[in-house]
């Protein structure tokens, strides 16, 4: 696997290279990583993913700091499932000047569930990410359901400006309990790691409900919210919505049920499809 660190040396070992599949990545990766690698892989092309943690959708009281930032590992997970290309920039080299031109998603999209307690995050994410397609140019890129709002997102931003690139979805990798396997998760001791599965059985149980004909969710919402509370979470959000574009849905439509929770000093996302 070639490391490589500058945008014009990457350009150059990917010139004349066709069916580019494209992971990219904040580090700290963990087998969910490998996951995604994984189904890159799978597609037969050549696999670039990047590493980079990206200031601009942390907001100022978050974690940017002391995100984890494990490039050493990273390089050998990556290496050993396969990667061809680690594009893994410096900060001054993906932005050299203040990168005021920025990708403003749709506030109908954006400012729901996620982005309704972190404002600019969605800009930050779709800015990075066009930047980082620009740079790769790949065919194919790959990523995580456990951030389901965020794919939706990137679909979305793909498609309306018409980049001629997949976007492949990967299924949440969870540890043995059940918790969504996230870089977050080694702020987590292990009795929280025990505590934070139960965020994934909540959602199973609401699951259980709606495909059993419960028809009140918004009752099924208000006592996950209370049950996380009574767990010891402090929660953001429990929302049923429609899949395709996470608004309020009606029987039949094909569902996904979100939620978001702080357990200690952790935050918590997980999804599950219904």
């Amino acid at each position: 696997m070639q490391v490589i660190h500058h945008i014009a040396a990457l350009r150059a070992a990917l010139a004349g290279q066709r069916d580019i599949v494209f992971v990219p990545t904040m580090g700290g990766l963990h087998e969910g990583h490998v996951s995604l690698v994984t189904a890159a892989v799978n597609t037969g092309g050549p696999v670039v993913a990047s590493v980079f943690v990206n200031r601009l959708q942390f907001a100022p009281a978050e974690d940017f700091s002391r995100y984890p930032r494990s490039l050493d590992r990273d390089i050998d997970l990556l290496a050993a499932a396969g990667c061809d290309f680690l594009f893994a920039p410096s900060e001054q080299e993906l932005y050299p000047e203040p990168q005021v031109f920025k990708v403003q998603p749709p506030s109908e999209l954006a400012n729901i569930l996620e982005g309704s307690t972190r404002p600019d995050f969605f800009t930050g994410v779709c800015t990075v990410v066009l930047k980082l397609l620009s740079i790769v140019m790949p065919s194919k890129a790959v990523f995580g359901k456990k951030d389901y709002q965020q794919l939706l997102i990137i679909r979305a931003m793909v498609r309306q400006l018409a980049l001629p690139i997949e976007i492949i979805a990967a299924d949440t990798v969870r540890d043995q309990h059940g918790l969504a396997l996230s870089s977050r998760n080694s702020y987590l001791s292990d009795a929280e790691r025990l505590q934070g599965a139960q965020l994934h059985r909540l959602l199973q149980e609401i699951a259980a409900s709606v495909r059993a004909g419960e028809m009140d969710w918004r009752e099924i919402e208000a006592h996950a919210i209370a049950a996380l509370v009574g767990l010891g979470f402090k929660p953001d959000y429990v929302a049923i919505r429609r899949r395709s574009d996470l608004m309020a849905a009606t029987v039949g439509e094909p569902l996904v049920v979100l939620a978001a929770a702080t357990l200690g000093s952790t935050r918590l996302i997980d999804n599950l499809e219904i």
